[in-house]
């Protein structure tokens, strides 16, 4: 008993994210859009109400950044407006979209999902009121198509991403960028330029930027005639055991069984 209460709280210890979620926060990256609380449906929901084209905001986090990307093990977020006011498989109904910033030490570019892709109605479940709460893991979406974006080169399948998988002018898989690692960039590295646009995945005036996004808006207009906006909760992103941890669980199971 007492060391199964030493692996419990090793766990808690060193924060393993078996069912809590990370934290995310909330930022503006270009133009106008308002973020606001919203308890209509869940206390702490946010809104995000995209008025016009170009008006793009999203929910960051920096507790995945160190680790791959394909050992998230679960990327999910809870909307709760009524997203069937919009056209069935459109932006605005499908949103929000996954913005990943990667690196390989030196360089850094996003890889970005495409929800209104129809395949990613798989992972989607219907809830009340016309929501819908997404979840998926990177192995789940690995056959989907994987765009990057925010690197020179990168919108003409030439990227240090491409270059990297010697897979110039190819399309990329979520299982193609599976290997490398989560990292927002700095501050500094996005003002110089980079090939980073103003859509980039980063707050607008101080350039600090999330390694996994979500995000809303964009070309993606969802305010109609005093209509609430995206109405979105419990954002999280679960990353694998590290191998670190894992090594440590290994040594205390062998050391109970020594002594059992």
């Amino acid at each position: 008993m007492k060391n199964s209460m030493n692996v419990t709280m090793l766990i808690a210890a060193l924060g393993l994210a078996t069912s809590a979620h990370a934290g995310f926060t909330s930022f503006t990256i270009r133009s106008t859009p308002q973020i606001l609380p919203n308890n209509v449906y869940v206390p702490g929901a946010t809104e995000f109400v995209i008025s016009a084209g170009g008006q793009k905001a999203a929910l960051g986090s920096n507790d995945q950044n160190g680790q791959t990307v394909g050992s998230i093990t679960q990327l999910s977020i809870t909307r709760h407006d009524d997203s069937t006011r919009f056209s069935g498989g459109s932006g605005p109904a499908v949103a929000p979209y996954c913005n990943i910033w990667i690196t390989d030490g030196t360089n850094y570019a996003v890889v970005a999902n495409e929800p209104s892709n129809g395949s990613f109605a798989a992972f989607r479940t219907a809830g009340a009121n016309g929501g819908f709460t997404y979840s998926f893991s990177a192995a789940a979406i690995a056959a989907e198509p994987a765009k990057i974006f925010e690197a020179p080169n990168a919108n003409v399948k030439n990227s240090w991403v491409h270059i990297a998988l010697n897979m110039v002018g190819q399309d990329l898989t979520f299982a193609d960028v599976a290997g490398f690692t989560i990292g927002a960039p700095s501050a500094a590295y996005i003002a110089g330029g980079n090939g980073i646009g103003s859509g980039a995945p980063r707050e607008i005036g101080t350039n600090v930027a999330y390694g996994v996004n979500w995000v809303f808006g964009d070309t993606l207009s969802n305010y109609i005639s005093g209509d609430e906006g995206y109405v979105v909760s419990n954002p999280g992103v679960i990353p694998a055991p590290s191998a670190a941890l894992v090594l440590v669980l290994g040594g205390l199971v062998a050391t109970r069984r020594r002594r059992n």
